[in-house]
């Protein structure tokens, strides 16, 4: 009965307002001030509590080989986490915080495979950042960079996760997996700094842009972080199982794929086999055809290097191979490189 008697009142007087109807737009206004009230504090807290961890990275004064980068400290004692393409080899660094002070830095370890690079500054009790687990990460989330573009410190951009799982190559050629994809504004400079969820864990090191294009930008994940600096830290450079092979993809003759029964129409064809390697020691021979390792198929020659890359601490593996038209499978003890 009242809604009928509050449409009789505005046919008599449209000027007429229902009982209550006024308050909703204002309490959605609200609503909606509530949550980018939210989403500000939120983004300020990382902000407060990360920022003074980033740092610029770039070579001594002078330096002809120039460029600068980003970096985020990762220890109280100075090791940060940048990109390999911002150290550039050069051993001798330096490093200037946030609030501006200049400090010495060491190159600990490279790693062009990935990256990423691990440097130590030369000063204790520096405030650091938390790795975070980038698995848990999902395309939608919230996320914020921090790093120096075109020499502008302390720079802030939010973005969300646009994918996960990409697969990019690395200035030394070698396919990175688990790329994640983001768009927070990146621009040169940007390289070698965090990438923060909202809790201000680090779940990427930004790594790479996409020139004339916008929301295109791209981290390495936390979770190759954390093994790469382990590795430098623990060996001084990151080991990876070897083969010891020179190889190319060639495509199998259909005949031979019907006859055992294959699941990809190429292989991996080793070219060459290296002296003292592990192929050789396992009995490899130049012309045998990869098919598998430990049962997961090669079709590529990226393919080998991720296997092999998932491998930890196995004491064998083993791999099918067709040798002339014979299916065979070899065990190989992994050499480390």
């Amino acid at each position: 009965m009242d809604i009928l008697q509050n449409a009789l009142r505005l046919v008599d007087d449209p000027a007429a307002t229902p009982q209550g109807a006024g308050s909703r737009p204002q309490a959605a206004a609200a609503a909606d001030a509530d949550l980018l009230d939210s989403y500000s504090r939120a983004v300020i807290s990382v902000v407060q509590k990360i920022s003074p961890a980033v740092v610029s990275v770039t070579g001594p004064r002078n330096d002809p080989h120039g460029g600068m980068g980003s970096g985020f400290l990762l220890t109280p004692d100075g090791y940060a986490l940048t990109n390999s393409h911002v150290v550039n080899e050069r051993r001798k660094l330096r490093a200037v915080t946030a609030e501006g002070d200049e400090l010495d830095a060491a190159l600990i370890g490279d790693d062009p495979a990935t990256d990423l690079a691990l440097v130590r500054l030369l000063a204790r009790e520096l405030p650091y950042a938390e790795l975070g687990d980038s698995e848990a990460l999902q395309v939608g989330q919230l996320v914020i960079a921090m790093g120096n573009p075109l020499g502008f410190q302390s720079t802030v951009s939010t973005g969300v996760i646009s994918a996960l799982g990409r697969a990019m190559r690395s200035e030394a050629g070698r396919r990175i997996d688990n790329i994640v994809q983001h768009t927070a504004p990146l621009n040169p400079g940007n390289s070698g700094g965090p990438l923060l969820d909202s809790r201000g864990r680090v779940v990427g090191i930004n790594t790479a842009i996409v020139a004339m294009a916008q929301g295109l930008g791209f981290a390495i994940p936390s979770k190759t972080a954390q093994w790469i600096v382990s590795e430098l830290l623990t060996h001084g450079q990151v080991r990876r199982l070897s083969l010891g092979i020179s190889a190319t993809v060639t495509p199998l003759p259909r005949r031979l794929i019907r006859e055992h029964d294959l699941l990809s129409d190429r292989a991996v064809e080793v070219v060459e086999v290296l002296p003292g390697g592990a192929a050789q020691r396992a009995g490899l021979m130049s012309g045998d055809l990869l098919l598998a390792v430990n049962g997961r198929i090669v079709g590529e020659v990226d393919d080998l290097h991720q296997i092999l890359a998932g491998f930890r601490t196995e004491r064998q593996f083993v791999v099918s191979i067709l040798r002339g038209e014979r299916l065979l499978e070899i065990p190989i003890e992994p050499h480390w490189n």
